[in-house]
């Protein structure tokens, strides 16, 4: 497995335009749209950096876009297990955590796709 300070590591210096080991607020805008973000305006952008840049110097530093990474990966996995959990319940039984061939046909129908279901029902012979 990949070490993820390593990958962060190697990102920031991606984005690192002057090689000092600082992001400015123009250089995190870049590595923000890169990521498929809407191009932030400058002052959101400087705004951003201030949440983050606890040395006070404006900048962001390796350990600073580190933890910020961290927290931004742990946040964006517990909310996808939230979006499973979310999903998942919408085809469960109601008031059961378990997914019946009952309650699967209900959402199937609901979202117009019971022909799936019979297909599915066919093949497996459920």
């Amino acid at each position: 497995m990949i070490n993820s300070n390593n990958a962060y590591e190697r990102i920031f210096k991606r984005f690192d335009e002057h090689g000092d080991r600082k992001l400015s607020p123009s250089e995190l805008r870049r590595f923000l749209e890169m990521l498929g973000e809407e191009l932030l305006p400058m002052e959101e952008a400087r705004e951003l950096m201030e949440s983050m840049d606890s040395e006070g110097d404006g900048l962001l530093g390796l350990e600073e876009f580190v933890g910020w990474m961290e927290r931004e990966m742990r946040g964006d996995e517990e909310g996808k297990i939230e979006e499973l959990r979310e999903a998942f319940m919408m085809y469960a039984m109601e008031g059961s955590e378990c997914i019946t061939p009952k309650s699967l046909k209900r959402m199937l129908s609901r979202l117009g796709e019971v022909n799936k279901f019979k297909r599915l029902c066919y093949d497996r012979r459920i």
